[in-house]
């Protein structure tokens, strides 16, 4: 009896769940796809907007170290760290901007200025650098007086990426605020930070009190600490910086001698009116190079209309080895690219025996994963891009050994699997686009006719010389 009753139980619960439980299969088909893609949609560029998978840990780090307290505030030292291996910052230089959470001035700056002042009037006798609520700040152009640098500072705001040159991937300005807090409980921290690398595409998280840096005495005898720190790190994403991309790949190859472009208006075809033409009398004019405030492109005309091309040529193999020709062409008149970086992922990037007249460095994100290298210029040879023109194009020859267990020229395995350039991703062909391996259907054909040709020929021989 107590069986039949936990039985009949059982039952009214499990009747009782699927009465509130939601009917998902009874939804309409077209009720559910259109959920379905909105979510995948949001977990896709969510987890894109500011991940790069093939630099999992790279960001800019701003750090401000208060280093002594003034009557009405603090100076301070801020630090900006590019800790990402392939994307730097080029000409004009970054832009750093933020809201100040009281009425706080900046009394002077070394090694940076603002680029407003903006209402000091209420001020007698001195008057402050900037009195914005928001101030923006830039780097020193090279060659300022001496009494205006400090360490890392005065490079026009030109930062190299970590993975190509440490040493440069720092910038530094020296900053007294004033009517802020005295002391670190009172000291309130900046808001709402962002930073410009030259245009837009980083998103800065807010700032976070981090444990003091400390700092070594010229002898390396003495540790000194700031009397307070904060951290703010930026992220950057591809879909914030630019709704098209900027660069495009090519692909041909010595076995077949079709030639795969660029992919038809690859970088978007906006600037199709403003295009100038490779034997254009215009570009005679004097100040045709010379660079926009707002960086707008004057573009050659092209089927891809992108201000960088990649071009990747199977050149030559060997029995042991296979020999790669890569070409970067510029196509735009007003632009220079200075400390240019290119990424490529490629099975065979592992067995890297010689760069010719690139530098390289491999990309191990992921230790177990060998795939990805850098190539950049060579420091006073060809670490700047000229503008489109005869001299706006850059080449060199990798040389890979081959790895017999993976080694194929068949189904596209020759070329990249992503490029990237000056960390910005480019649109590659569409695969059935690419060089592919020449049918040998017609050769064996050939091959069988001429041996059974051969062998019907060798039977009328004998037939006719036995009689």
């Amino acid at each position: 009896m107590a069986h039949t009753m936990i039985q009949l139980r059982a039952m009214r619960l499990k009747a009782k769940d699927q009465r509130t439980m939601p009917q998902i299969h009874s939804l309409p088909r077209q009720g559910i796809l259109p959920m379905l893609s909105f979510f995948l949609a949001f977990i896709i560029f969510h987890h894109a907007d500011a991940y790069d998978p093939l630099d999992p840990n790279g960001n800019i780090t701003i750090k401000w170290d208060v280093v002594s307290w003034t009557p009405d505030g603090y100076v301070a030292v801020v630090t900006m760290n590019n800790f990402q291996m392939y994307r730097h910052i080029m000409k004009p230089g970054w832009t750093l901007g933020w809201s100040w959470p009281k009425k706080e001035v900046i009394w002077s700056m070394v090694g940076a200025q603002t680029t407003q002042q903006g209402d000091c009037s209420k001020f007698k006798g001195n008057i402050p650098h900037c009195c914005e609520k928001t101030p923006t700040v830039v780097d020193l152009l090279p060659g300022v007086p001496y009494n205006q640098q400090i360490a890392n500072c005065c490079k026009g705001g030109v930062v190299a990426s970590w993975g190509q040159d440490p040493a440069s991937a720092v910038s530094s300005f020296q900053v007294s605020v004033g009517l802020a807090g005295t002391s670190n409980k009172t000291v309130k921290l900046p808001r709402n930070f962002t930073l410009l690398g030259p245009g837009p595409g980083y998103t800065c998280g807010p700032a976070k009190i981090v444990p003091s840096t400390t700092f070594l005495s010229s002898d390396r005898r003495r540790k000194t600490q700031a009397l307070m720190t904060w951290n703010v790190t930026c992220t950057y994403s591809q879909f914030l910086a630019r709704k098209n991309p900027s660069c495009c790949v090519s692909f041909s190859s010595f076995y077949n001698e079709t030639i795969t472009p660029c992919p038809n208006c690859a970088c978007g075809c906006q600037n199709n009116n403003k295009c100038i033409k490779s034997d254009s009398k215009l570009l005679s004019m004097v100040g045709v190079n010379t660079p926009r405030k707002d960086n707008a492109p004057l573009l050659q005309c092209t089927r891809h209309m992108c201000p960088i091309r990649v071009h990747w040529h199977v050149k030559l193999n060997y029995k042991d080895y296979w020999r790669v020709k890569v070409a970067i062409t510029n196509f735009n008149y007003r632009l220079n690219y200075t400390l240019w970086t290119l990424v490529v992922q490629h099975p065979n990037l592992n067995n890297v025996t010689q760069v010719f007249s690139f530098d390289y460095k491999p990309l191990v994100p992921y230790q177990s994963i060998n795939d990805t290298g850098m190539f950049y210029g060579m420091k006073f040879y060809n670490d700047l891009l000229m503008e489109a023109g005869p001299q706006g194009n850059i080449q060199s020859e990798v040389l890979l050994q081959k790895d017999k267990n993976t080694f194929t020229l068949k189904q596209g395995w020759a070329f990249p699997r992503k490029v990237y350039f000056n960390g910005d991703e480019c649109m590659l062909p569409q695969p059935d686009m690419y060089p592919f391996l020449p049918s040998s259907a017609h050769v064996m054909d050939s091959l069988k006719f001429t041996t059974v040709a051969t062998v019907l020929l060798s039977v009328l021989v004998a037939i006719l010389l036995s009689e």
